[in-house]
């Protein structure tokens, strides 16, 4: 934890709570592309210096969120070709399983990496 930090660092439990939170607060925002990122990176940015659990998944959740966003717009340009009405389907369950995934190995304690997200952020 950086000296700076006034806050006491997370317990193990804490740590898996506000790393389930992260995940989890993109489905709210799914509803306007951007806003699944948005969640998610405020989330991460207050609380990543409390716990490198947090940090990892914080991390983890805004790189998904950033992808399916990018995946999601192409899928929605594609539909004036008749193949982003499948697509635009099929990013959308994707994204939710796999952040259902993420939330449920979070809460495990254990350190989860999207399959198929890029690392805009490392």
């Amino acid at each position: 934890m950086p000296p700076y930090s006034s806050q006491p660092p997370f317990s193990d439990s804490d740590s898996r709570t506000w790393a389930v939170i992260t995940h989890l607060s993109a489905i709210p925002g799914s509803f306007v592309v951007i806003g699944s990122v948005v969640a998610p990176l405020i989330i991460w940015q207050i609380q990543k210096e409390r716990s490198a659990f947090v940090d990892f998944h914080g991390k983890e959740a805004v790189n998904f969120n950033i992808t399916m966003a990018i995946a999601a717009a192409v899928s929605f340009f594609l539909i004036f070709i008749l193949v982003g009405l499948f697509l635009i389907w099929v990013v959308g369950a994707v994204w939710l399983i796999f952040t259902i995934i993420a939330a449920i190995k979070a809460s495990n304690g254990e350190y989860y990496r999207h399959p198929i997200s890029f690392r805009f952020i490392k």
